[in-house]
């Protein structure tokens, strides 16, 4: 019914910048929430970022003032621009959405791309 397809992922060098994006396709009506977590190796999946319909924005504290999202609800697409970069903040991207195509609001999430920050 409706796929999140990610891309942008990649290997960078520490305090460089990546960018990524996530567009949901299929039958959407309204996406209410949509954002991105992360997974380490050995970790659980943890909440990067989060957006509203109308860009309210929310971060974890560790990648507050470096990482920023933003939507393009006509596109029903969600970014993450990453910047500065760091070690830790290599993992497994998803991007997440709360997604209405009746009669009730369905959680999606992506495939997952991969980001690797190393020197």
């Amino acid at each position: 019914q409706v796929q999140l397809v990610e891309s942008g992922g990649g290997l960078v060098q520490p305090g460089e910048s990546l960018s990524l994006s996530c567009t949901a396709s299929g039958i959407i009506f309204n996406i209410n929430v949509m954002g991105w977590f992360r997974q380490a190796p050995g970790k659980q999946r943890e909440l990067v970022a989060t957006a509203t319909r109308d860009s309210t924005t929310n971060y974890s504290d560790s990648v507050k003032g470096r990482f920023t999202i933003s939507r393009d609800n006509a596109k029903n697409t969600v970014y993450l621009q990453m910047d500065s970069l760091k070690p830790e903040d290599t993992a497994v991207y998803y991007c997440n959405a709360e997604v209405y195509s009746g009669p009730i609001y369905k959680n999606y999430w992506g495939q997952g791309t991969q980001v690797t920050v190393s020197s």
